[in-house]
């Protein structure tokens, strides 16, 4: 008997895996209170979505297949504004960093010494050095393909020792510098080795606006021709990542080709040809209790050229942004669902709905919000409740949404925490499942 090898099942691509972790485990001993910490990821999350706005904002968005999005001069944030970190093991040394998530980046670096002289921040953890790795290779311009010699002001080819370089500067003065170059990375879960792309950062300046407990990006990015993110450089078309709460202390997992969790609620991956590395989602209709927040059909739908409609997806970002003119009619429903709890007539910035605690220690309970995708049914809504609807702080039980100048919408992290996530590129679906990682 002959077998007929076009329908022989393909090997099982192998399940990298990294741990992830809410990087307060790695930063509350910096504040004095929690309070203190909270008003540091209010100031995080303000300034991640002010950088955000002047990327979707901007006129300048990316255009056709080879182009990627431009790095505004506007923005007044670092990328080391994300929300978590995962762990790598790098080189043949296997030096344990940790390095920021970002689901709105397709770039992975790292600091990289030798570094130049005083251009390194300060790291928690050891610095690799590229001249210690075995395995380490500089990448020219030559074996680049075609990002070298794209239209993107962040990299260049430089004739001089065709290197491929990159230039990643931000409004507030800080900037990345460095070559690309591969090296091996090791998974500290099944210990899988793995050769990646990465940018070997020699150069950093603006040193505030850098986390000494990581020590560069992790760009997740969703897959693209010749990318520098991980889904793209680890093919396939699964990556699932489940967020651990901002509470918990727990580490989490993030993985590529596998997931765990049975996808109880999916939306829509929609793809947008001038930002082709973002997580956009078909957002179609949001409910407070069983009140349904009125607003125009069009007001969600999904327009490429404009790049309008839909929500972005963002790890950076901690609470969800909605237009204000949404926001409005959203916040005015709230309130008249909340029952029996007393308002702050002095909200606390960012949040503008406020209630106070019971004095006599009473649990309160708040109105579910419910998003549906693309439709109105169980398998496409995602219910938030509690602690993904309301954050306690200063005694105070504060919305945990927000209303911009922007026609543009934001999920944020504090709604998916211990949220099982799982994007499937091939099927363009974005799938969550709540508590999973809690």
């Amino acid at each position: 008997m002959s077998l007929d090898p076009t329908k022989l099942p393909d090997p099982p691509m192998p399940s990298y895996t990294f741990t992830v972790y809410h990087r307060d485990v790695f930063e509350k001993s910096k504040f004095k209170d929690y309070d203190s910490l909270l008003e540091n990821r209010f100031s995080r999350c303000h300034a991640r979505a002010s950088y955000l706005a002047s990327i979707l904002e901007s006129k300048n968005g990316a255009q056709g297949g080879e182009m990627r999005e431009l790095v505004p001069k506007t923005t007044d944030v670092f990328y080391g504004s994300g929300e978590y970190v995962a762990s790598f093991l790098l080189g043949t040394q296997m030096i344990k960093n940790y390095l920021l998530l970002d689901t709105g980046s397709d770039l992975v670096w790292w600091q990289c010494g030798p570094c130049e002289a005083n251009k390194c921040y300060k790291q928690d953890q050891p610095l690799y050095d590229s001249t210690q790795s075995k395995t380490f290779r500089i990448i020219g311009c030559d074996r680049h393909g075609k990002r070298c010699r794209i239209v993107n002001p962040a990299y260049y080819c430089n004739l001089e020792n065709f290197e491929c370089r990159y230039d990643m500067q931000y409004g507030d003065n800080s900037q990345t510098k460095g070559f690309i170059a591969d090296d091996v990375i090791t998974f500290l879960v099944e210990h899988w080795p793995v050769r990646i792309r990465f940018g070997c950062s020699k150069d950093q300046t603006g040193e505030l606006n850098f986390s000494s407990f990581a020590s560069g990006i992790v760009g997740l990015g969703r897959d693209v021709p010749q990318g520098y993110s991980l889904p793209s450089q680890f093919g396939g078309n699964i990556m699932s990542l489940c967020l651990p709460s901002f509470n918990s202390g727990k580490g989490s997992v993030l993985s590529f080709h596998i997931s765990k969790w049975p996808r109880a609620t999916s939306a829509k991956l929609l793809f947008n040809y001038r930002y082709p590395s973002y997580y956009f989602i078909n957002l179609y209709k949001v409910f407070i209790n069983d009140r349904e927040v009125p607003v125009s059909p069009s007001w969600w739908n999904f327009k490429q050229h404009m790049m309008s409609g839909g929500i972005f997806v963002d790890t950076g970002t901690s609470y969800t942004y909605f237009p204000r003119d949404f926001y409005t009619v959203f916040r005015y429903i709230f309130r008249a669902e909340v029952q029996d709890i007393p308002i702050a007539e002095i909200p606390v910035q960012p949040f503008d709905t406020c209630y106070k605690e019971d004095p006599n220690g009473r649990d309160l309970y708040f109105p579910v919000v419910k998003l549906y995708f693309g439709s109105v049914n169980s398998s496409t809504m995602l219910l938030l409740a509690q602690e993904r609807v309301v954050v306690h702080y200063r005694g105070l039980y504060c919305l945990a949404f927000v209303g911009w100048d922007s026609e543009r919408s934001i999920l944020g992290m504090n709604q998916l925490q211990g949220v099982g996530l799982t994007f499937d590129t091939l099927a363009n679906t974005l799938s969550f499942d709540i508590d999973a990682c809690d």
